[in-house]
């Protein structure tokens, strides 16, 4: 059995791989820590796992995790876990961070969208990032993995295809996406309050949200050169839930077939599904799944990409067991295979 430490047990992702992992059959929860809640029952924060986990939650403390554990979940805020995160830390456990602190490669990059200083800028390199749809081939064997965010599992994963095999212009792409309110945590926040947030719609962080470098830097990756592109995030009155819709001009040439080739890179991806239909967040929650479609405008000549997940699972304690199974060399679905729930 795989031993498992979650810092940050209590927030919503925290606590998202704390359901999964109590019925993870090759792993198993040895160290839950949160210090807000501290000597308190995981049950008594989340009274649906009474009998589930009833585990007292011990304080954030790294080494004592490390000593503990084979692999650590870290889900805390930006700029904690580059100060918490050392070599030996390393030598005695993997790490997952569901946070930023790894997944730019450039340090200033952070710095500038994060406005917090990287404390560990020597472990960079050392990161994988956690997509395992593009990067599993990194993923075995590696210590320190930086798990993706929400937006940009949605994002990448919906636009990758089409810029890996060229059929769309590298300049002018727009990612238009909408997020639950749970992606902006659970710490008291007034515009998080339902009265804020329910029966409306809003843009937040245009032009300076912190995920978009993250999908500039993967798609780069993608293109084989530097992306440049516009996203901005919506909040929508749900609780979970990340639908992007990807608006980018096709290549002269490009054809229906060539599309269909493209997103064929997912066939046999056990948590990517290409559907003919739309996608809607209500199908993916709860799940590891992302759902992708894709139409083409002719009269503009532009192709329409879009892609759903749960933010809380695939965009977040979802996608970092998925991580923690390559690593170890699990079967990537171990704990994952779930379908969204009925009626939604």
């Amino acid at each position: 059995m795989i031993k498992a430490a979650i810092l940050g047990a209590t927030g919503y992702a925290g606590a998202e791989l704390m359901r999964i992992l109590s019925s993870h059959p090759e792993a198993s929860i040895v160290y839950p820590a949160s210090h807000s809640y501290a000597g308190k029952k995981f049950s008594d924060i989340y009274p649906g796992m009474r009998g589930i986990c009833d585990m007292v939650l011990r304080e954030d403390d790294i080494s004592a995790a490390a000593d503990a554990a084979d692999v650590i979940f870290l889900s805390l805020p930006a700029g904690l876990a580059s100060s918490l995160v050392t070599p030996e830390i390393l030598s005695k456990s993997v790490v997952i961070d569901l946070g930023a602190d790894f997944r730019l490669h450039d340090r200033s990059v952070y710095e500038e969208w994060y406005h917090t200083e990287h404390h560990s800028p020597e472990l960079l390199e050392e990161a994988v990032y956690g997509l395992p749809e593009i990067h599993r081939s990194e993923l075995k064997g590696r210590r320190l993995i930086a798990n993706p965010g929400c937006y940009t599992t949605c994002s990448i994963l919906t636009l990758f295809p089409l810029l890996k095999n060229g059929l769309i212009g590298k300049n002018g792409i727009i990612i238009d996406a909408k997020s639950g309110t749970s992606g902006a945590g659970r710490s008291e926040k007034l515009s998080s309050l339902f009265c804020e947030v329910n029966e409306s719609i809003k843009p937040y962080g245009v032009a300076t949200h912190r995920h978009t470098p993250e999908i500039e830097q993967e798609l780069s990756l993608a293109a084989g050169e530097s992306i440049v592109l516009q996203f901005t995030p919506h909040l929508v009155p749900m609780n979970r839930g990340i639908l992007s819709v990807c608006y980018a001009h096709l290549e002269d040439g490009v054809t229906e077939s060539d599309v269909a080739e493209a997103y064929s890179m997912y066939s046999g991806e056990p948590f990517v599904r290409i559907i003919e239909g739309l996608p809607e967040t209500r199908f993916v929650k709860g799940t590891n799944l992302a759902d992708i479609s894709y139409r083409i405008d002719k009269r503009t000549g532009n192709i329409i990409a879009m892609g759903a997940i749960d933010n809380l699972v695939k965009g977040a304690a979802g996608q970092a067991v998925q991580n923690m199974n390559a690593v170890f060399g699990l079967d990537e679905t171990e704990g994952l295979v779930m379908g969204a729930g009925c009626p939604l």
